[in-house]
């Protein structure tokens, strides 16, 4: 909301940098006006009930004051969780832009609640340059080991570059591998495509079997495709390749 009434030069009618004028004064209907194109844009930018709560106020710093004074929170928590979600964030799953530029929502918005001052002697150039390593040290650690090499790479550059120079060199090698070594990623799992293979391969030459038992209830026998008897297949069918030696119908057999 700031920010709209900033570009809109309205900033002044709820900070108190724009003074009330007296009604007999010439810019008057020009500041009631202004007044309440701003009352209407802060009511339109709340809820219905907050909107109803406001409608009696007259005039917009005066409304910016009630919802200032009934919302402001400490910023204590949010600094804590902040800082408790920079300390276990890990690349993970994704790519080193998506990890930086969660990173670096973080850092902005703990920057915001933690304004430093406008001074440029040394110490502040300190300053700076000890928030620049912490940042660093952030994005280094959270990610994937398999960036060990490029990490130990920048932690030897003296002194420390900034740390979107650093992003860059970790955005160069990601590049890098995606090109030389790199597969398009198809969401299919080979492994269980060569699994399926491997199970239609064997029920293609597996015996044949029954589905149905026989006297005893006993199902899922193998049967001859040959003589159509059962527990034996045709390689081992006796009526076709003759009966063994000691056999009660080896006899019979025609030599």
């Amino acid at each position: 909301m700031i920010v709209a009434l900033t570009a809109k030069n309205k900033l002044g009618f709820i900070d108190h940098s724009i003074d009330h004028p007296r009604p007999e004064d010439l810019l008057y209907g020009s500041w009631i006006r202004c007044n309440n194109m701003v009352i209407s844009w802060i009511l339109n930018s709340v809820t219905r009930d907050i909107a109803d709560s406001l409608m009696y106020m007259q005039t917009a710093e005066e409304i910016w004051t009630d919802l200032y004074d009934r919302f402001h929170e400490s910023n204590a928590p949010r600094i804590y969780q902040i800082k408790k979600l920079l300390s276990g964030l890990q690349q993970g799953s994704m790519d080193v832009s998506a990890y930086y530029t969660r990173l670096r929502t973080l850092w902005d918005e703990l920057r915001d609640y933690q304004p430093t001052s406008a001074c440029t002697c040394g110490s502040m150039r300190e300053w700076v340059n000890y928030q620049n390593q912490e940042c660093i040290m952030h994005f280094l650690m959270g990610l994937n080991e398999s960036y060990a090499q490029v990490c130990a790479q920048v932690l030897m550059i003296e002194p420390l570059p900034v740390i979107a120079k650093v992003f860059a060199l970790v955005i160069q090698e990601e590049r890098q591998r995606s090109i030389h070594y790199g597969a398009p990623k198809t969401g299919v799992d080979h492994s269980v495509i060569l699994n399926n293979v491997n199970l239609l391969t064997t029920a293609a030459t597996a015996p044949l079997r029954t589905s149905q038992g026989g006297k005893g209830g006993r199902g899922d026998r193998v049967v001859c495709s040959h003589c159509h008897f059962r527990n034996h297949t045709v390689d081992k069918c006796y009526k076709l390749h003759g009966y063994p030696p000691g056999h009660p119908k080896c006899n019979d057999q025609i030599i």
